[in-house]
């Protein structure tokens, strides 16, 4: 999802079983973003809504700011299902949004109430609900806590490096509890933290790690904080410590540092709020980095900056080098088939290649595929599998691999995309992956569309983002291995994506739902929170109606 003009951190993400339009929970999806440029600025709740995390229809701004001094910047949103706000009587499903005011004086965090299931809000008479006289205080996440009956908020010191912890009986009046303090990477600062209780898998290394029967709820949380700048790779990324909390207090393992992504282009993720803890956390976050998030080609070629990762599932595992890893792996993308059978495959691809031409079989020009390579061995192995997409026209190329000898590491290349030069655009990544003892095994998951590649590592062990921008479109697949050793195995297979529901019947395509489906420009870009001039009711900046 690519939003018109500006758009930077997901933001008040929750599940409303109400639906509204939709048949099924419905998923909803804010963020601060500039209407009126492509540079951060005049900061805005845009708003979304969809039942499939792949589908998004736009709706009106959330929250506007109230003066040119203001910005609306990040936060969150909870379904306030027994009223304890006071805000909504006779009501189960009224949603709080808490949110982080920014103006020259103070950061403060403010409230605003809905009683239509989050479409429109009323900013609280007697904000702001959390004010220490600072700057740099931001991005309150809140949740609920059922062993204390009360909600719980994290929120950055941004410079202090410290995350607080308030609690609250009714979300407009908050009491600290603890601090978490100098933790981890601490760049400049941190920003928009997570709390969230992940359930555990029982065998990371199976076919298919989220089967309910392979997850198991836990007690563990982790504890998600973005820092920017100061990242390995330079500019902005998250890190996440897993530990327990009860309540007021959070309580790490250990002090590691843990990065959810190897990559450039993950930032400021949030998990949505209403999910059971006894099932995967489902996130998405910023595909981009603020080191060239500004300033890339899409601005004043296309009128937007700035992308929405995949929707992910989250969960904890045990794995060879570490407790409770976080396993991150893309939402359930078999909706989005363009055909029921794989587009090109093969089962004997060791030493071997598969290429695939997917120019006039894919308009999207979104693709994914999976490859496994078994019987790997436990000493001396030896060889590669690389992937290739490419471009026939302009010769560009997105790479990556993996070698399954030495310390195994796995490595992605942007630098043959010729589209955008600036010298913090860092073109490699890579990362290391040890082969599982115990299955001799390795997976690779890959998801690609027009401007940015998504990989995933041993069902989500390690996985990776990086936005992009060629001249020309990328319109084949090679996928190869070579020098492997005798015995090894290896399958892969490519299906197309589609940009609208696969199922969906022809007369549904003009229904209220399928508004972004049909939303996609000539660039086959779907831009979000656009004013448009059918629209009977207008409004500025600050949400007053236009005549």
């Amino acid at each position: 999802m690519a939003d018109s003009l500006l758009q930077n951190d997901p933001n008040g993400m929750f599940l409303d079983s109400d639906g509204g339009c939709q048949t099924g929970p419905q998923a909803k999806h804010g963020n601060p973003d500039n209407p009126t440029d492509v540079v951060a600025g005049n900061q805005h709740w845009g708003h979304a809504t969809s039942r499939d995390l792949f589908h998004w229809e736009n709706q009106p701004i959330a929250i506007y700011p109230g003066s040119e001094e203001e910005g609306i910047f990040s936060g969150s949103a909870v379904i306030d299902v027994n009223n304890t706000s006071g805000f909504f009587p006779n009501q189960t499903n009224g949603v709080v949004a808490l949110y982080t005011l920014n103006t020259p004086d103070e950061e403060t965090q403010q409230v605003a109430y809905s009683t239509d299931g989050g479409y429109t809000f009323t900013k609280y008479s007697k904000n702001p609900v959390l004010s220490i006289g600072s700057t740099q205080f931001r991005d309150p996440k809140v949740t609920w806590y059922p062993a204390t009956q009360q909600w719980v908020m994290v929120v950055a010191y941004a410079q202090e490096f410290t995350i607080g912890f308030y609690t609250s009986p009714n979300l407009t009046t908050w009491t600290h509890a603890s601090n978490f303090s100098h933790y981890g990477l601490l760049g400049l600062q941190y920003e928009c933290p997570n709390l969230v209780q992940l359930p555990m898998l029982t065998n990371i290394s199976v076919e298919n790690p989220l089967d309910p029967s392979n997850v198991n709820s836990t007690d563990m949380f982790i504890l998600q904080i973005s820092n920017n700048p100061g990242a390995p790779l330079g500019g902005s990324i998250s890190q996440y410590f897993p530990g327990t909390f009860n309540g007021t207090h959070f309580t790490t393992i250990d002090q590691a540092l843990r990065l959810t992504d190897f990559g450039k282009d993950n930032y400021a993720g949030q998990f949505f709020y209403n999910i059971p803890p006894t099932s995967p956390q489902v996130s998405i976050a910023w595909a981009s980095n603020w080191q060239y998030s500004q300033v890339v080609p899409t601005g004043p070629l296309e009128n937007f900056r700035s992308a929405m990762s995949l929707p992910r599932y989250n969960v904890l595992a045990n794995t060879t080098r570490g407790e409770y890893t976080l396993v991150s792996l893309p939402y359930n993308l078999s909706p989005l088939y363009t055909t029921t059978s794989s587009l090109a495959n093969s089962s004997l691809l060791a030493n071997s290649s598969l290429l695939y031409d997917y120019s006039t079989t894919v308009p999207s020009g979104a693709l994914t595929f999976n490859m496994t390579i078994t019987s790997i061995p436990l000493a001396n192995a030896t060889g590669t599998a690389n992937f290739t997409f490419l471009s026939s026209v302009t010769g560009e190329s997105v790479r990556g691999g993996f070698y399954l000898g030495g310390d195994t590491p796995f490595f992605l290349n942007r630098g043959y995309i010729r589209g955008f030069d600036n010298p913090f655009f860092t073109d490699k990544f890579s990362t290391n992956n040890l082969i599982n003892a115990d299955t001799q095994t390795f997976r690779l998951q890959v998801v690609i569309d027009r401007s940015i590649i998504e990989v995933f590592l041993d069902n989500g062990l390690r996985s990776a983002t990086a936005t992009f921008f060629p001249e020309g479109e990328l319109d084949t697949l090679v996928i190869s291995t070579r020098e492997l050793n005798p015995g090894v195995q290896v399958s892969a297979d490519v299906y197309g994506l589609n940009r609208r529901h696969s199922n969906r019947k022809a007369a549904d395509i003009n229904s209220p739902c399928s508004a972004w489906a049909q939303a996609e420009n000539a660039n086959g870009t779907v831009i979000g929170n656009a004013t448009m001039t059918s629209q009977k009711v207008r409004r500025n900046k600050f949400g007053h109606l236009k005549i």
